[in-house]
């Protein structure tokens, strides 16, 4: 996730700097969150394994059943899956499958930030991870850092921001192998939604000899590695305080972060207007209020504007192609 900065103030002692230890409340909280993150990942790993649940339809007669209509829905939803799983308990281990998987991308994507920040001593909190309720598509909503410092250099600006994303995709590696080579033959029927599969997985497929079929039957490894790729891709947007907008500031200055992020806006618009005409899949729009919302962040400059280096723009060609492996101008169609 995006992880937000502050401007070094005058007179900032860019040498002598003390982060403060973590508290016994701080673990508390990023563990409690971060045990739910896991229960609400499991339920949906389930979720994926299981057929659509259909309990009992509310009935509306009254003002009062048109209102409680969608939560009562939810809650028979729940019961008839959690019904389901005790009768086929092979789900919870998909479930656990999907969960320590996606939850090892993301926890590998943030703890690259924080160890990025530690490494140049700067203040920071471990990882926020936010549960999702069960029945969303992926049982959370990500994860994130709070930066409590300012950045002190254009280097430490370039080295956090592409730290978590960089760190996160090697993770989603020997994911995306195992979900793409355990992945089943076609299935007949007809397929509500279908997930187009970004770079990495088709050269992964491609190497083995293994087709992808889109009516393969999915695999909690390979929707892991899928969200964990759409993550890292989102991410490495060079748009506002996104993980590659931190990136590009640092490579080629405030002007030119602020016209690349408007070009890629305007690009991300137009494909969301074609993903929902061709593929029927209104995900599209998600991203462009995110990337409008990004905009209007102001990106702060560090403290020293130093060269990067050779090494670190050999770095940022080596994510660009990371950039490219997991994109996805059409994540989604719906049938």
């Amino acid at each position: 996730m995006a992880e937000s900065i502050r401007t070094v103030p005058p007179g900032f002692d860019l040498v002598a700097r003390q982060i403060p230890k973590i508290s016994a409340r701080e673990w508390r909280i990023h563990g409690l969150l971060f045990v739910l993150t896991v229960i609400t990942t499991t339920f949906a790993g389930i979720m994926w394994g299981a057929p659509d649940p259909s309990g009992p339809e509310p009935r509306l007669a009254t003002p009062l059943d048109y209102l409680l209509y969608l939560p009562l829905s939810y809650y028979y939803a729940i019961v008839e899956l959690l019904r389901y799983t005790v009768t086929h308990p092979a789900l919870i281990g998909d479930g656990v499958k999907f969960s320590a998987s996606l939850l090892a991308i993301l926890f590998s994507h943030e703890m690259g930030h924080y160890l990025a920040c530690r490494h140049y001593k700067v203040d920071a909190t471990l990882p926020y991870f936010i549960p999702a309720p069960p029945i969303f598509m992926a049982g959370t909503f990500g994860a994130f850092i709070k930066i409590r410092a300012a950045i002190p250099t254009r280097r430490a600006l370039f080295d956090i921001g592409l730290a978590g994303p960089l760190a996160g995709f090697v993770v989603a590696i020997p994911i995306c192998v195992i979900g793409v080579l355990t992945i089943g033959p076609p299935v007949d029927g007809a397929h509500l939604m279908y997930f187009n599969d970004p770079l990495l997985f088709r050269l992964i497929a491609k190497l083995a000899g293994v087709p992808l079929d889109p009516n393969s039957p999915t695999n909690p490894y390979y929707l892991a590695a899928w969200i964990g790729l759409l993550v890292t891709s989102l991410n490495l947007m060079p748009v506002g305080q996104l993980d590659g907008g931190h990136g590009t500031y640092s490579l080629f200055g405030g002007r030119a972060h602020r016209v690349i992020g408007r070009v890629v806006f305007v690009v991300v618009a137009v494909l969301a207007v074609l993903g929902f005409w061709l593929h029927g899949s209104p995900s599209g729009f998600l991203y462009t209020v995110l990337l409008a919302v990004m905009m209007r962040l102001p990106h702060p400059q560090p403290g020293v504007m130093e060269p990067l280096g050779t090494k670190r723009i050999i770095i940022a060609i080596v994510t660009l192609i990371v950039f490219a492996l997991c994109f996805l101008p059409f994540p989604i169609t719906i049938s």
